[in-house]
């Protein structure tokens, strides 16, 4: 029988990664800036609900935007020509996450020092994004009516990891089987300090509560 080579790691493979997290929020901390990062599947409607809720608060708030996809602009493009603010792309190079490091690394061509908000719109994936520390001071994540009540049961690190999940898209429930009762039970369970709003994005019912949840963390870090 082949012998098999057995490493002890005495280190968390992540420590790199928490490292670069934490110096980030360190950062953020000195300048006063609330950074938010703000997770979901493709096509749950984040680029158009980001882009309202932007609008609703840029009057008050000095914002800045940063968008990750695998590819193209669009979505930055998208919240620019929506919102006005500053929104810059990050290309991942084809992974299926953004890390502390890659997040550190964009900040450095972005001046965020002025920023009230700074808002990440991470990759569409509800996998690998749960599993990296980007330096925020809250996850945010949206799951869509379409995408299914049951998604906190096939991802449970994702809503475990996530302060706010925004429900959205609640404008088509009346075209699909999804429960408001079984998905609030389900996210709950895993992550019982979890802030659970419904909205849509497109319609903009909801949002003024996001909104007012905004405005106290924004207070919060200036205090």
């Amino acid at each position: 029988m082949s012998e098999v080579k057995v490493i002890e790691i005495g280190e968390s493979v992540f420590a790199e990664n928490d490292a670069a997290a934490a110096a980030i929020r360190q950062q953020m901390k000195d300048q006063k800036t609330f950074f938010v990062n703000v997770m979901s599947g493709p096509g749950s409607g984040k680029t158009t609900t980001l882009s309202a809720l932007i609008n609703r608060m840029k009057d008050r708030y000095k914002i800045g935007e940063m968008d990750v996809d695998i590819e193209t602009s669009i979505d930055a493009q998208r919240v620019a020509d929506a919102t006005g603010v500053e929104s810059i792309q990050i290309h991942n190079m084809g992974l299926c996450h953004i890390d502390a490091d890659m997040t550190s690394r964009a900040l450095k061509d972005y001046d965020t020092k002025d920023l009230d908000l700074l808002i990440l719109e991470n990759i569409g994936n509800l996998v690998c994004p749960a599993e990296f520390d980007v330096g925020a001071n809250k996850n945010l994540m949206l799951l869509s009516v379409p995408e299914g009540d049951d998604k906190p049961l096939k991802y449970p690190l994702m809503f475990e990891i996530s302060d706010v999940v925004l429900i959205n898209k609640i404008d088509t429930l009346d075209y699909f089987d999804f429960s408001k009762e079984k998905v609030t039970e389900r996210i709950l369970k895993l992550n019982p300090n979890a802030k659970i709003f419904f909205v849509s994005g497109r319609t903009g019912e909801g949002l003024d509560e996001v909104v007012a949840w905004f405005e106290e963390e924004i207070a919060a870090v200036k205090a």
